[in-house]
C-alpha cells in the first residue's frame, strides 16, 4: 500500500520543524559551531499500522531545549539537574566542551589581576557557572514541534484516510 499523501505531509511537517528549529538556534545565538544546527534531521515513516516521524540531533540538544537546573539555581522543563548531567558527561569532558565553546566565541575570562585566562581555564570557569546556575531552557525545538503538530495534525489524519480509501478502490 502506498501512502504518498501522508508521506508528503510528514515531509512538510519535518521540514517545517527543522527549519524553524534551526532559525531559533541562530536567533538565540546558540549556533556557534553549526554542529547542532547541521545535526537536526528527520525521517518520516508510514505503513498500515502507524504514522511516525523521527527527529535526530546531537545528544546535548535536549539539554539546550529543555534546560538544566544548576546546583544553586536555574530551571529545567524536563527535570535535568547538573548532578545528573555531570555524571553523564563528566567534568573533564564538560570543561573541554566549554573550552571549545569559549574559543569559538572568543570568550576569555580574566583573573584577579586582570590577565586573560587560557581558553581551557575559561572553559573550566564556564563549566562551574553552568554547574551552579544551569542552562536556561531555549525551547528551540519544542516550540516549532508543538506548533507544527497543532497545524498539521488534522491534515495528516485526513491524508492517511485518503490514502487508505485510494488503496481500497484499487
Amino acid at each position: 500500500m502506498e501512502f504518498k499523501n501522508t508521506y508528503e505531509l510528514l515531509n512538510q511537517f519535518g521540514k517545517y520543524v527543522v527549519q524553524q528549529s534551526r532559525s531559533n538556534l541562530t536567533r538565540q545565538k546558540k549556533n556557534v559551531t553549526n554542529k547542532l544546527y547541521d545535526s537536526i534531521t528527520f525521517t518520516p515513516y508510514v505503513d498500515e499500522k502507524k504514522i511516525n516521524i523521527i527527529f535526530n540531533m546531537e545528544d546535548y540538544a535536549e539539554f539546550q531545549d529543555k534546560g538544566v537546573k544548576g546546583v544553586k539555581g536555574g530551571k529545567s522543563l524536563a527535570g535535568y539537574r547538573y548532578t545528573r548531567l555531570s555524571n553523564l558527561v563528566g567534568l573533564e569532558k564538560a570543561t573541554g566542551i566549554f573550552s571549545a565553546w569559549a574559543k569559538a566565541r572568543g570568550i576569555q575570562r580574566r583573573d584577579k589581576k586582570g590577565r586573560f585566562l587560557s581558553f581551557k581555564q575559561s572553559g573550566y570557569a564556564i563549566a562551574n557557572i553552568v554547574k551552579n546556575y544551569g542552562i536556561k531552557p531555549s525551547m528551540f525545538f519544542t516550540k516549532p514541534f508543538n506548533k507544527a503538530l497543532k497545524d498539521f495534525e488534522d491534515r495528516i489524519i485526513e491524508a492517511y484516510a485518503t490514502d487508505i480509501e485510494e488503496s481500497l478502490q484499487l
